[in-house]
């Protein structure tokens, strides 16, 4: 079958190889066989591709993590699904199950949600890694609620551009960070309440004027740097700030100490990295919710780029560049 290899850390245009290698087989009663028709591209694909998978002696290795398609085969114990149905999921691609630049992939049926039939595969495809992400930090570690502020970092984004609708959907009120009017006018049509370009305004102050002084409730951290050290004091105090990266060793912590700030990390590749079953569940769970937000049109996914699965290098080479409204998606 047709794949793309990563066969060492470095650039992407010499360490992604297209192979032809044998189809996957099912080995466990309850493992379905998947024929992909789109698979997202992260930029936890870039990352792993430049600084290396996270599971020893794993080269040559698929990346993608985010897959969508048609199962084409079932194991003897599987009762969820059957050949026909279409599906969307997070599984592999970090070194160790392989990944879903792939033409086929094999999964356990409990790791595969029934696909949205309001998407087309290269939505789907583009989906399951930034909703589980935006759900987890928003809901699960924040808490946010209906009538609350929340400030979204880089909304146009992969994942600001679903935190925004998720917000949304609770009835919470949104401000979010973009660098040009074209992404500012994105993220209005998204649902957001306050839109800060950061390269002509200060964020604290920005975010100071839009609450009256208080500062948000919560804010979403997807950049790290001195985004997040900003983000600390555009909380209000009692807030709630969460972020997908480390936030370093230079972070002055008293004024958050202060303010009684809740500080939380979002990683959701975590159940996969730890093999905890219950936590996939619940993730399981959150595509299944965002399922019925995009079946009544509260939840809409925006992919900028579809390539082809030849194209890995160039989609890695897109996404590096940052600045990429929404996903980049690899069609097969």
């Amino acid at each position: 079958m047709h794949a793309i290899h990563m066969t060492a850390m470095g650039p992407a245009d010499e360490v992604l190889q297209d192979v032809d290698i044998p189809e996957p087989r099912i080995s466990s009663p309850t493992e379905i066989k998947v024929q992909l028709k789109a698979a997202g591209v992260n930029p936890i694909d870039t990352k792993l591709r430049s600084r290396g998978v996270l599971f020893p002696d794993a080269l040559p290795a698929i990346l993608g993590c985010d897959g969508a398609g048609t199962v084409i085969e079932t194991g003897t114990g599987v009762t969820r699904f059957q050949s026909g149905d279409n599906v969307w999921f997070c599984h592999g691609g970090l070194g160790g199950a392989p990944g879903n630049y792939a033409a086929m992939t094999v999964l356990e049926e409990s790791e595969a949600e029934p696909m949205p039939a309001t998407l087309g595969f290269e939505e789907a495809a583009a989906l399951p890694l930034v909703l589980i992400t935006a759900w987890e930090s928003l809901f699960d570690r924040a808490g946010l609620n209906a009538g609350q502020t929340v400030l979204i970092h880089a909304g146009a984004g992969g994942v600001g551009h679903v935190a925004i609708q998720l917000a949304k959907s609770i009835g919470a009120q949104v401000a979010t960070t973009v660098s040009t009017q074209e992404k500012a006018d994105l993220v209005r049509q998204l649902g957001a309440d306050f839109v800060v370009l950061y390269q002509d305004n200060d964020l604290v102050d920005a975010i100071m004027d839009w609450t009256h002084g208080r500062g948000v409730d919560v804010v979403l951290d997807t950049v790290g740097g001195d985004t997040f050290r900003r983000s600390l004091d555009a909380a209000c105090v009692y807030g709630h700030v969460v972020t997908l990266l480390d936030p370093g060793k230079d972070v002055d912590w008293k004024n958050s100490r202060n303010k009684n700030l809740g500080i939380s990390f979002t990683l959701m590749l975590t159940p996969m990295l730890q093999d905890l079953p219950e936590a996939r569940a619940h993730q399981g769970e959150i595509l299944r919710r965002c399922a019925e937000l995009i079946s009544t049109g509260k939840l809409k996914p925006l992919v900028s780029t579809t390539l082809p699965l030849s194209q890995a290098a160039r989609a890695h080479r897109l996404v590096e560049a940052g600045h990429v409204q929404g996903k980049v998606v690899l069609s097969m």
